[in-house]
């Protein structure tokens, strides 16, 4: 990776959660005292090697403005959410070009993902930057995977092998991810990650192994999990 290469934050966060059931979109709902997301801004804008981070938020958010008085180093500000994930991230992308270089680095992390290690991050960074096609950490599959029919019933047993679990961040050219998701967008293609709309354009984004305790929250349980993990790593991840 070039000297002049920069590496950015983008942390979309519009979304409203609704497995959750929550009154509060899961990004806000307390963890340990404070919002899920200034634990995963925490982690985002206290690593060294990111330029800067963006946050995309709804336009309705009115929880956001709450949280200003806290400030963390590297944190840009925001951009407007879309409609979908995809949607944020390519607002987030078209404003953060207005600072970043086209060939910049951009790691996409999901805002309720707030167990992410700085080691994981090295290790995203350095394979990805080395390999120049893009990435994402991953899970390989442990258990054994059904696939079952629209009442619920089993129709195979699919090999594990070689089948991943996607995790954030996510990393990619500024330029080519934005191109890609304009490209989805415009077919009417969803894609539910970054790596899905640098597929349909013919990228071969590399797997690089996570830890598992990245977990994404989701539902009320992963709260907990959440907050035993933040407590076993401690102040320094």
């Amino acid at each position: 990776m070039s000297a002049a290469t920069g590496i950015w934050g983008l942390v979309p966060a519009a979304g409203t959660g609704t497995r959750m059931k929550a009154a509060l979109p899961k990004q806000y709902l307390p963890l340990l005292g404070r919002p899920v997301i200034l634990h995963t801004l925490e982690r985002l804008c206290g690593y060294a090697r990111l330029q800067g981070v963006l946050v995309g938020i709804s336009r309705d958010d009115v929880h956001w403005e709450k949280m200003r008085p806290v400030i963390f180093p590297r944190l840009m500000g925001t951009s407007e959410g879309g409609a979908t994930r995809a949607a944020t991230v390519l607002n987030a992308l078209i404003v953060l070009a207005k600072t970043a270089r086209e060939d910049d680095w951009v790691l996409v992390h999901d805002a309720v993902r707030p167990c992410i290690r700085h080691s994981d991050l090295d290790k995203l960074i350095d394979a990805v930057s080395a390999d120049g096609e893009g990435g994402l950490l991953a899970m390989p599959l442990t258990d054994t995977v059904k696939r079952a029919d629209a009442e619920g019933r089993v129709i195979e047993t699919v090999p594990r092998q070689n089948l991943w679990r996607a995790l954030t961040p996510q990393m990619f050219r500024l330029g080519s991810l934005r191109d890609a998701l304009k490209r989805a967008l415009a077919d009417g293609v969803e894609v539910t990650d970054e790596a899905a709309a640098m597929e349909r354009v013919g990228a071969r984004p590399k797997v690089i192994e996570g830890r598992a305790d990245n977990i994404k929250i989701t539902l009320p349980a992963d709260l907990v999990l959440a907050e035993l993990y933040l407590k076993q790593q401690g102040p320094a991840p």
